[in-house]
């Protein structure tokens, strides 16, 4: 399969997995599937009062600059720590 075929099953196969992670993963799982996905960050920054996509585009835009397809390795890499696990 290719890098995409294997990225789109393990965004699927995500919700599945034997254990809920951690906030702090789930937030690195977050930015790392929009970057695989979308690129860079977009649009504003939610404001101070919205906490949680506040954190989310922050760290979104944390891993500005990476490319689509190590951004999508990555979460390949994490989700599969995770289901090892």
């Amino acid at each position: 399969m290719s890098l995409q075929a294997d990225f789109e099953q393990a965004v699927a196969d995500s919700k599945s997995l034997p254990e809920r992670p951690d906030n702090m993963t789930l937030l690195k799982m977050y930015a790392l599937y929009k970057q695989g996905s979308l690129g860079d960050a977009q649009g504003e920054r939610p404001g101070m009062t919205d906490f949680i996509n506040r954190a989310k585009w922050d760290a979104w835009n944390g891993l500005k600059g990476q490319s689509q397809d190590s951004a999508m390795q990555a979460y390949l890499d994490l989700f599969n720590d995770l289901k090892a696990q």
